[in-house]
């Protein structure tokens, strides 16, 4: 087995890669409600909403999959379980199906927790001097918050 040598100490990657657990289950949390929504949705909104939650759904399942991979970067396993993703998101699952308005609502709320499980990522990384993980993070963050910026618009 080889070791990591990337300039980034051991501590740090540990600290920083149980960061972005939480942000990877925050984002798969909040596809899987998107894509529930997206299926389900109904109303006068309906086109709008199901081709908006389409984009929104497709574009998460790219960020999972780029947060997964930077947690292996730093040499540490990323969690891919819903039973891992539920103990750590920081977004509760919605039961049943809400009315559209509702879905919006839930949805602007989980967009803006990922927002804020960002910026408790993005410190550890700054000071760590972990730019690839910055950069991700930061391009999480303005994702999420021009998403919300969006579905608070249809309020």
């Amino acid at each position: 087995m080889n070791t990591i040598d990337i300039g980034i100490n051991e501590q740090d990657r540990v600290t920083i890669a149980d960061g972005l657990k939480c942000l990877l289950a925050d984002s798969y949390t909040l596809y899987l409600q998107t894509h529930n929504f997206h299926w389900n949705v109904t109303g006068p909104q309906f086109r709008e909403l199901h081709l908006m939650f389409e984009e929104h759904y497709n574009e998460l399942a790219i960020a999972v999959d780029d947060i997964a991979e930077r947690i292996r970067t730093l040499d540490v396993a990323a969690p891919g379980t819903y039973r891992a993703f539920a103990e750590m998101s920081n977004i509760q699952e919605v039961d049943g199906v809400p009315p559209a308005d509702e879905m919006v609502e839930i949805l602007t709320r989980g967009h803006e927790q990922v927002v804020k499980t960002c910026r408790e990522v993005f410190e550890p990384a700054q000071k760590a001097g972990d730019e690839s993980t910055a950069a991700l993070v930061s391009d999480r963050m303005r994702v999420h918050e021009k998403t919300a910026w969006m579905l608070r618009a249809l309020q």
